[in-house]
């Protein structure tokens, strides 16, 4: 399986590119970026660290090598200022993200590809994605919440001393300001984290407040997420690739299926595999959750309508 990196030569794009050679689950990867020396650098980085790793071919290419590619990972953006949503990147990314979507069709054979979006505002460029590459809707998605679901995981097993893969907890809805936690499913060992008697309302409030800022408290100390994002990246393509038909919180185009949502996209509980998105699966939520996910949607609708 052929893996196309866009914005390999950036951050996001490098990272996740080790992180794919490093489970060696694909057969190839392509790192393609507007700065080709930049590319060409980092795909020799990466090979020469290929004997310690895996059997995979590693090398930087251009549009019309991608034509084979499996699955586009976009990850080419204008990187997020520390005090700016990632709404506001809209109108700086909109037009960048156009021209990544022309290259990509001017290449040819999208049938049976799958696009992947990471470049940020996600939900609004994934659901753009979904309406210009004229392939079917189930082939587009988008990293959604994938990251801070993965953060918000982290952060409760590290405040309760737990071991970090059995802590199983989501964030729903858009990926940005209005993304929601999802407490009434969080456990711990397959057991509620509710259950715990250090589980209060105000840590929750904490963790979740924590999550929310961990991008902008990641690029203020080092200048920009990387390696976290890079894992939750893999965990996607690894999905496609191994047909996992793993429930993930990524983002993806809605259609009326999961909480009423449609015209926009965003995190619901979503099956992944071979195919993309293969189900949105509505599952009960309390109150307040399923109030604040339907929330998130129309604040994502709003910005789409002014964007698209």
């Amino acid at each position: 399986m052929k893996v196309t990196i866009i914005g390999g030569g950036g951050r996001v794009g490098s990272n996740a590119a080790f992180a794919l050679q490093c489970a060696g689950i694909v057969s190839e990867i392509q790192i393609l970026d507007a700065n080709a020396e930049l590319a060409e650098g980092e795909a020799l980085d990466l090979l020469h660290g290929a004997s310690s790793l895996a059997d995979q071919k590693i090398y930087a290419g251009d549009y019309e090598r991608a034509r084979d590619t499996n699955v586009y990972v976009i990850t080419a953006g204008l990187r997020r200022k520390p005090d700016e949503s990632r709404l506001d990147l809209i109108n700086r990314n909109v037009s960048l993200f156009k021209n990544i979507l022309a290259d990509i069709k001017g290449a040819g054979h999208l049938n049976c590809a799958k696009f992947f979006v990471v470049s940020n505002p996600v939900d609004i460029l994934t659901e753009l994605a979904t309406r210009e590459l004229n392939v079917p809707a189930n082939q587009v998605l988008g990293l959604g919440t994938m990251l801070d679901t993965a953060r918000f995981r982290s952060l409760i097993s590290a405040e309760l001393d737990l071991a970090p893969t059995q802590v199983k907890a989501l964030i729903l809805g858009e990926h940005g300001d209005s993304m929601v936690p999802i407490w009434s499913s969080a456990t711990v060992g397959g057991l509620p984290l509710a259950g715990l008697p250090q589980v209060t309302p105000n840590l929750q409030k904490q963790l979740f407040e924590r999550t929310k800022g961990s991008g902008a408290e990641v690029i203020r100390r080092k200048g920009g997420a990387g390696w976290a994002v890079g894992a939750t990246i893999a965990e996607v393509v690894h999905a496609i690739v191994l047909n996992r038909q793993q429930l993930l919180p990524v983002s993806s185009s809605q259609r009326g299926k999961a909480y009423g949502i449609r015209g926009v996209s965003i995190s619901v509980p979503t099956v992944v595999g071979k195919d993309g998105v293969l189900e949105h699966v509505e599952l009960d939520l309390w109150p307040k959750e399923k109030q604040g996910l339907q929330s998130s949607a129309r604040a994502l609708a709003d910005t789409l309508g002014k964007v698209i």
